[in-house]
């Protein structure tokens, strides 16, 4: 077969292709500005793929990152409470326990009442519905101070519990566990009863023993800013401390000011009150030692409005066979006396009663029967009709103190006489007019022991009227608030010890006053003629006519106008009882003959009036001596 040849045609051929195809190529290849353009596009492309993604894979992962992050700070902080079934809740999520009457959210941060809010209770002002809150905005925090084996410090406020929502019946309860292992945790237990204010709270360990350093106890610390409720700051704030039953049922209380504090032992409750509102701490094991802490937040009424008091406890918990078992309860709710008495854990103690004979009249007597009126009619109905009740149940005492006076002023010339006489001896003067006393009858002291009978229930309304939340946002007249001041007119200034505003109630209280001292004090200064070396009583009760009512206007004005209602009612109703007996009951002219005749009957004195004839005729006969010895 013949082998086939290159000839110069198929050479030329395939030069003339070879060079079509490089001007081919020659003119399609990009110049460098393209190619410095494509480089800028190729790598905006390859970023945006890349944050497209990123954005796609973070918005996917964003908690499990945010969480590992947190996970791996609390591992090396925590050591053995980095333990994964409580780094899982390591996040601020909340948890509502709610019933009929308040609304409590619980946070997995430290495991403690973020939030308490009173469902049937607004504040002060006027058209706004904003409900009472005892605990928001981190104005308190619970906080129990773990020190462990290795020599390092935790607080539980810092730290992430597990939570556990269940029922139990009606009830719910809550379960916020800090774990250390699967069978090692600090746990403390919410149950939420329906229609109550009181929340279980147990605060117990379980496998610690080998994680804690239980030689020492825990220290639990308590913290409460008391929020502003009322209208009046100044006078919320009074009623506003730390009130703790101690040595087994024992009560006190911190004082008002700046920077309070006490120490007590065995306590078993402590009170954070404020005005008409409590959050209280109560243990069935008594905390060994408790420091308590109370500071005025309100220095300038007008600028310090949002809180009153500063609030704190430290408590420990002590360890039992290496454990922590505490239950404990949680009160938040109002400073309502009959609330407090039906959980019958002496409660109703951290409401001011008063002590003694103060409190018994306001707990049997005014407490069952202002209640009984008030749920019948109109709160300033019920103080009035209350006030007229109690006026005639004591207007007997009034009856008594009256007729000794109008007998005093029987006797008034008489006594001048006598203090004419014997000008120049006093102890001859003190014998005589006693015994003008003793044939008439009358017994000076008669007047006085009625008053003093009538003091503690004036001391009681005192102590009830700032007490009574029933009066809390209930309207009379013009008052919008029976349990704060009923102002009528806002002054441009401050008045000092007045304010910068004018209540009604203390003023009409402050004209009855002046009537019914007028009436009294008036006879009475008039009764009692002056004695040589003594204070002229007359002339101190005349100027306590004008002092008294002064008082009244200006102590009374920044009360609770239901306290200034009662006062004012309480004058004109004895004033009324007083006029009826002078014009209907009391007859000057019969005591004056009842007087003459009782002088001409014998008398047999008495043991103490014998004992002070002898004790008067005793120093009688040694200023004699005295006298002749000088001779």
């Amino acid at each position: 077969m013949e082998q086939k040849k290159l000839d110069l045609n198929s050479i030329i051929g395939f030069i003339l292709l070879f060079g079509i195809f490089a001007y081919i190529m020659y003119q399609n290849s990009p110049s460098e500005e393209d190619l410095a353009k494509q480089k800028t596009e190729k790598s905006v492309d390859q970023k945006k793929i890349i944050d497209a993604t990123t954005e796609s894979t973070f918005k996917a992962v964003d908690t499990t990152v945010a969480d590992s992050l947190k996970q791996i700070h609390l591992r090396k902080s925590l050591g053995d409470f980095a333990y994964s079934g409580s780094l899982a809740s390591a996040n601020d999520t909340e948890t509502v326990l709610e019933n009929e009457v308040i609304r409590l959210t619980i946070s997995n941060k430290g495991g403690f009442i973020t939030e308490a809010t009173l469902k049937n209770f607004t504040k002060f002002e006027r058209g706004n519905d904003q409900l009472v809150k005892l605990i928001a905005d981190n104005n308190a925090n619970l906080n129990i101070e773990l020190r462990t084996r290795d020599n390092r410090t935790l607080e539980t406020k810092d730290l992430f519990f597990q939570p556990t929502l269940s029922k139990e019946g009606d009830d719910q309860v809550l379960s916020m566990r800090l774990k250390a292992g699967e069978d090692q945790y600090l746990e403390y237990r919410y149950v939420l009863k329906p229609k109550n204010y009181m929340v279980d709270f147990d605060v117990r360990s379980m496998g610690l023993a080998k994680v804690l350093n239980t030689n020492q106890p825990l220290n639990l610390d308590w913290n409460l800013k008391a929020f502003r409720n009322e209208k009046s700051i100044s006078y919320e704030n009074r009623y506003a401390e730390v009130v703790y039953e101690y040595e087994g049922g024992k009560d006190d209380y911190i004082g008002q000011g700046e920077n309070k504090s006490t120490t007590a032992e065995d306590v078993t409750y402590i009170a954070f009150k404020q005005h008409f509102f409590a959050s209280i701490l109560l243990t069935e094991t008594p905390f060994k030692k408790a420091e308590l802490f109370s500071h005025d937040l309100v220095e300038d009424e007008d600028v310090d409005t949002t809180f009153t008091k500063q609030f704190r406890a430290q408590v420990p918990l002590a360890f039992k066979n290496g454990e922590v078992d505490y239950k404990m309860s949680w009160y938040l709710g109002p400073a309502d006396y009959k609330i407090l008495t039906k959980y019958d854990k002496n409660l109703d103690e951290i409401i001011p009663l008063g002590w003694g004979i103060f409190g018994w009249i306001n707990k049997f007597i005014f407490i069952p029967v202002f209640g009984f009126l008030s749920s019948y009619i109109m709160y300033g109905l019920a103080i009035i009709l209350f006030t007229i009740i109690i006026k005639i149940i004591m207007s007997p005492i009034t009856y008594k103190s009256f007729l000794s006076q109008a007998k005093m002023k029987v006797l008034r010339p008489e006594i001048s006489e006598i203090n004419e006489k014997f000008s120049k001896d006093p102890m001859k003067r003190q014998q005589e007019t006693m015994k003008l006393y003793g044939k008439a009858g009358v017994n000076p002291m008669a007047g006085c022991i009625p008053a003093l009978i009538q003091l503690p229930f004036m001391y009681a309304s005192f102590q009830f009227f700032p007490s009574a939340i029933e009066l809390r946002q209930k309207a009379f007249l013009w008052a919008d608030d029976l349990s704060s001041y009923d102002s009528i007119l806002d002054l441009p200034f401050k008045i000092p010890f007045y304010g910068a505003h004018v209540s009604l109630f203390p003023i009409l209280a402050a004209v009855a006053i002046f009537f019914y001292m007028k009436m009294t004090t008036g006879d009475q200064a008039m009764s009692q003629p002056p004695q040589e070396g003594m204070p002229d009583m007359g002339k101190i009760m005349k100027i306590m006519i004008y002092v008294s009512p002064l008082m009244m206007l200006f102590f009374f004005n920044n009360y609770g106008s239901g306290l200034s209602l009662y006062n004012f009612i309480s004058n004109l109703v004895t004033i009324a009882i007083m006029v009826v007996i002078k014009k209907y009951v009391v007859d000057e002219d019969k005591i004056h003959a009842k007087i003459q005749e009782n002088k001409l009957k014998p008398k047999t004195q008495s043991k103490f009036q014998k004992r002070m004839a002898e004790m008067m005729e005793q120093a009688e006969a040694q200023k004699a001596i005295k006298a002749k010895n000088r001779k």
